[in-house]
């Protein structure tokens, strides 16, 4: 089980990322969604990088703190060599593009520039495994240039500054040692303040509650080697439920969504 803390501490993120977008006339828009989403997909990239970073030989025993100064120390031949080692499925950042990173420049003018440069490094750099499938066998990146959205030019720097404060305040280091539906929590807490007048939850994903019943029912002995397609996935909570309880490595899960 995760710590009502983790969740409290997620939610929390998302109420402050929320009050910036309100405090930049993002309130509220499609485009708060964006930045929400967006920027939580940043923060558990990094999070989850540094988590792994500190799992291989040269990192073992280190700090947050720690890992990243010696990762800055690196030269890109010495990061690439590292890399190597490094579970695939986990996204590679350069060392410039981290949170931390950010965090110390954030002061320079022009930071905006900076901040959406490095969710572009991110996207090009992890391209091959970490993008969407559109049509035509064409792939839609991770990150757009979030800055943009705010259309006072003069006021763009400080909104990156805003949303760095944030995330460079806040670890989700405890998380990635357990098996946990992260964007799940994020998504429905969205959903039912933006559909909150309508009662269409239900379009969009099924609760973890009934998610587990139904994976336990679908699922009554050990299975292996079985692949999962969900044609209507919404946030995935049920099929990521369904792959938990099979146990991850005895299936692979495919996924489209109506809308």
């Amino acid at each position: 089980m995760v710590l009502i803390s983790e969740k409290e501490k997620i939610y929390g993120l998302i109420d402050d990322l929320k009050a910036i977008c309100s405090n930049y006339g993002l309130g509220n828009s499609g485009n708060e969604y964006k930045i929400i989403t967006e920027t939580f997909l940043y923060k558990f990239l990094n999070d989850k990088f540094i988590a792994a970073v500190k799992e291989l030989d040269e990192f073992k025993g280190m700090s947050t703190k720690e890992a990243e100064e010696k990762l800055s120390g690196l030269s890109d031949d010495d990061f690439d060599f590292q890399m190597l080692d490094l579970d695939a499925k986990v996204a590679r950042i350069r060392p410039a593009d981290l949170i931390s990173s950010l965090f110390s420049r954030k002061g320079e003018q022009g930071f905006h520039i900076t901040f959406d440069n490095a969710l572009l490094h991110i996207s090009d750099e992890n391209k091959d495994v970490f993008s969407v499938a559109a049509g035509a066998q064409s792939k839609v990146r991770l990150f757009d240039t979030l800055s943009n959205l705010v259309t006072e030019v003069e006021r763009q720097d400080d909104f990156c500054r805003a949303i760095i404060n944030k995330l460079a305040a806040t670890s989700f280091d405890k998380i990635f040692q357990q098996k946990y539906d992260f964007f799940a929590d994020i998504f429905e807490y969205l959903i039912k303040d933006y559909n909150k007048d309508s009662g269409q939850y239900a379009e969009y994903y099924t609760p973890h509650s009934i998610a587990q019943i139904i994976a336990k029912i679908l699922v009554p002995e050990d299975v292996k080697n079985v692949s999962i397609y969900d044609p209507a996935a919404g946030s995935g909570t049920l099929v990521l439920t369904l792959a938990e309880q099979i146990g991850d490595k005895n299936c692979a899960v495919y996924t489209q969504d109506i809308s």
